[in-house]
């Protein structure tokens, strides 16, 4: 039976300095884009008084300033771990991750106000064919910069970026909201316009809920529960383990960190429990990309699990009763 092996280069580069790169390259370019996109509409507003592309124009503003944050959070993942954070500055992600949060907030917050106000104090829109060409241009905009951070944040499991991307996409939409209104406007229904700021708002709001709640997911720990399940069935392939009694598993920014209890054979040494735990973790490593660093603590299989840990209620120093 043929043996197949595979060597470990150490000219790799570190991941965690690739992921971040291709964060902020993603960054960079959507930025730009999105800055452009906001200021051929900004310049149709000036002209026209259409308050749905108001609406338009200030939510892609909002949206290119999300990239502030994410560059920042991308900057300082790339600091080596040290006493004071030792499991690095991943988790500033998570943080701006917030920050993008409470942009798109405050944008729907302006697009509903402006939009509310038209309501109250009609202004005629001029020029309904820029209107329509800018609405178009904001769509082809934002399009293109949801696919491509949607596709790095998978890419490289930022949450934060994909969140960011989703955001991007429900831009795309709105921006057609915003043609639908012109030809409402056109077809002699002047509050069509404001009605397309109102739809905008409500729009952004739901992806703040949705966006939040992913972000505040991780913030609070909380996972992916197919990602547990695929660390415990990489754990449980590894010749020698017998099982697999506990899988912890917290992210830092688009990082993941894993802790393992596994049980072995009794009567196995303690080399041969160390030998089947740093397998273990070179599977892992291997198999899930997302994934950091893991750390695996080996039990004998009839004390397996962090129960079989848990030390029976008892007084000790003049202490109260406790148990550990």
């Amino acid at each position: 039976m043929r043996r197949h092996t595979h060597r470990h280069s150490p000219a790799l580069p570190d991941p965690v300095v690739t992921t971040t790169s291709k964060g902020i390259r993603a960054v960079q370019w959507s930025f730009a884009a999105l800055l452009a996109t906001a200021a051929c509409q900004a310049v149709v507003v000036f002209f026209t008084g259409s308050v749905g592309l108001l609406a338009d124009t200030i939510h892609n503003l909002g949206d290119g300033a999300t990239a502030i944050p994410l560059w920042i959070a991308f900057r300082l993942a790339r600091k080596s771990p040290d006493d004071r954070f030792p499991y690095g500055y991943g988790r500033v992600e998570d943080l701006a991750g917030v920050i993008v949060v409470g942009i798109i907030l405050a944008s729907a917050v302006a697009a509903g106000t402006e939009a509310f106000l038209r309501f109250l104090h009609p202004v005629p829109v001029r020029h309904l064919w820029a209107v329509a060409a800018a609405a178009a241009i904001g769509f082809l905009g934002n399009e293109a910069v949801a696919v491509y951070r949607v596709r790095v944040g998978k890419e490289i499991g930022s949450a934060a970026l994909v969140a960011d991307g989703r955001h991007a996409h429900a831009d795309a939409l709105t921006s057609l909201a915003v043609l639908l209104g012109a030809g409402g406007v056109w077809l002699g229904y002047p509050l069509a316009d404001p009605a397309v700021g109102l739809l905008i708002t409500a729009l952004i709001l739901r992806i703040v809920w949705v966006t939040g709640k992913e972000i505040f997911l991780r913030l609070l720990d909380g996972a992916d529960p197919h990602a547990v399940g695929e660390i415990r069935d990489a754990a449980s392939s590894v010749q020698g383990v017998v099982e697999v009694s506990d899988v912890r598993v917290r992210w830092a920014g688009h990082r993941m960190y894993a802790e393992v209890n596994l049980a072995v054979a009794g009567g196995r040494s303690v080399s041969d429990g160390h030998a089947i735990a740093t397998e273990v973790r070179h599977q892992l490593l291997h198999r899930l990309r997302y994934l950091s660093d893991a750390t695996i603590h080996v039990d004998p299989a009839h004390a397996s699990g962090a129960a079989r840990h848990r030390m029976p209620p008892h007084e000790h120093d003049g202490l109260p009763g406790h148990s550990h």
